[in-house]
């Protein structure tokens, strides 16, 4: 009951307090946001009785991370979001301090969530801590109760096995057991993973070590928000490596988001596996968590932000946001990441040109905008560079720059000039014949998501332009052609930004 209350009483404070944050202009118009204050890691990212249900890390009270609960939203469609009640608060000893990430699954028709309970134990926050693992269970998705039995596993096991930081749960069924794999780091502090077995969720057992690092330098010292699913005839480990090192144009955000191909050996616990490869190549995109809907498609949303971040619309009273949802497949020995079908319900009137040249800058009447979803097929042949600057307003000097090298093969996003909030420069290699260059591009209030080829590449990036910045600019040094654009206005994604469910 004490949890209930709790949940009840977050929920009720947000929907008092929501009209802070609710007129900002920054607020995404089709992404899920925060109905205000603070959003990170997607949680139990699932499909129950015929409903996508996408819960995530959250803060009600402040714009900053603390006490973290669980909110939630709902969908029909991956597109048209309903918010829902909070689902997990902090109320017991075992996670006063914090419902960290987790997972959910289906079991006998009730929703399962498997979270980390968190709670400091000092004053030091790398070392005065404990965690264990905790359900909390729900009949209908909305509201749940946590087990009376919890924590379901208390304690890190023995060995060389850091004990304090083991955490973010992500549980699937194989067969007639359920699996458990578990982000951790070794006590010298190299990131490796933890593989637990049970037959009803409630009772665990430690198979072992199926995957670790050596180096923390260019392994990462810890490996949180970990999802091992099948795709296409392969294991996939998607992972979110803390601490690594640049390499090259690889690398360069404070944490990182990525996955590793091989294959897990039930009976052994071991994922012999290849090198880690990056999912994203941009500014935001951390602790992607994925899910196998009822066609059966591997769907993917990660949080749309970066530890590091200003984020500035925290002085708005909200902070954060999710990516759109990829669908995923692996081809050619790489995974792809392509924006849902489902997306093109949000589209409005449409602009379109074939054949058009582009020699230095060009614009195009009734392509601009701050909400849109932009298709082009450039030929960059004959060009040193080519490309299009979005959100441009040149009496502010804001625009945020994606720029094509056909010679070196790489696509940059620049996103020095693109108004409040942090810059910066990052570049994706991209495989191109003849000079052509597909982009996908989806621009909101305070973000663009770059889908590279056809989905070969990603570049997501939370920017924070002016109100008056809807210019688009198509550029070139030496010669483009346009050979097909498509735009179409997007419209607001229903359900995030409007009325809360109290769930009484």
């Amino acid at each position: 009951m004490k949890h209930q209350e709790l949940a009840r009483k977050a929920t009720h404070w947000v929907a008092a307090h929501r009209e802070r944050a609710a007129d900002d202009y920054w607020k995404l118009r089709y992404h899920v946001t925060p109905p205000m204050h603070w959003m990170n890691d997607p949680n139990g990212f699932c499909f129950y009785r015929g409903e996508y249900h996408l819960f995530y890390q959250y803060h009600p009270y402040s714009a900053y991370w603390d006490d973290i609960h669980w909110g939630h939203v709902k969908s029909a469609d991956l597109v048209f979001w309903t918010e829902m009640p909070i689902a997990l608060a902090p109320s017991e000893d075992y996670d006063r301090d914090g419902c960290f990430s987790g997972s959910a699954i289906e079991k006998d028709g009730l929703l399962f969530l498997m979270y980390t309970g968190n709670r400091w134990t000092g004053g030091n926050r790398d070392t005065d801590l404990e965690q264990a693992q905790c359900l909390a269970i729900s009949a209908d998705g909305i509201r749940f109760d946590k087990w009376s039995e919890n924590p379901v596993i208390r304690k890190a096991p023995d060995g060389d096995i850091h004990p304090y930081h083991f955490r973010d749960p992500k549980v699937w069924r194989h067969g007639d057991q359920f699996y458990c794999v578990l982000g951790s780091r070794t006590r010298e502090h190299v990131g490796q993973l933890l593989l637990y077995v049970s037959a009803d969720l409630m009772n665990w057992e430690f198979i072992g070590i199926p995957a670790q690092g050596s180096d923390p330098d260019r392994d990462g010292y810890m490996w949180e928000c970990p999802d091992l699913f099948r795709l296409d005839g392969q294991d996939v480990l998607v992972m979110s490596p803390q601490g690594v090192k640049p390499t090259g144009d690889k690398f360069l955000n404070l944490h990182q988001a990525g996955y590793m191909l091989g294959e897990l050996d039930y009976a052994s616990g071991k994922f012999q596996h290849g090198p880690f490869e990056m999912l994203d190549y941009g500014f935001d995109f951390y602790a992607p968590q994925t899910m196998e809907d009822g066609q059966g498609r591997r769907i993917m949303m990660a949080w749309m932000a970066m530890w590091e971040s200003s984020m500035p619309e925290r002085d708005r009273h909200w902070a954060g946001a999710m990516t759109l949802p990829r669908q995923l497949s692996l081809e050619e020995g790489q995974i792809r990441c392509r924006p849902i079908p489902e997306l093109e319900k949000l589209r409005g009137g449409l602009t379109a040109y074939d054949d058009i040249e582009v020699s230095g800058d060009v614009r195009l009447d009734g392509v601009f905008g701050d909400g849109y979803e932009l298709e082009l097929l450039i030929d960059a042949s004959g060009a040193a560079v080519a490309g299009v600057a979005l959100r441009v307003d040149e009496v502010a000097g804001e625009e945020t720059v994606i720029s094509f090298r056909p010679s070196e093969q790489t696509v940059t996003l620049n996103r020095e000039k693109s108004g409040s909030g942090p810059g910066g420069i990052r570049k994706a290699p991209v495989r191109s014949e003849d000079g052509l260059l597909q982009l996908r591009l989806f621009v909101d209030r305070s973000s663009v998501e770059a889908f590279l080829q056809d989905g070969e590449k990603t570049m997501t990036a939370r920017i924070y332009p002016g109100e008056r910045s809807t210019g688009i600019r198509f550029f070139a040094e030496g010669t483009m052609k346009i050979v097909r654009l498509r735009k179409w206005d997007l419209q607001r994604s229903v359900g995030a930004a409007e009325g809360v469910v109290h769930g009484e």
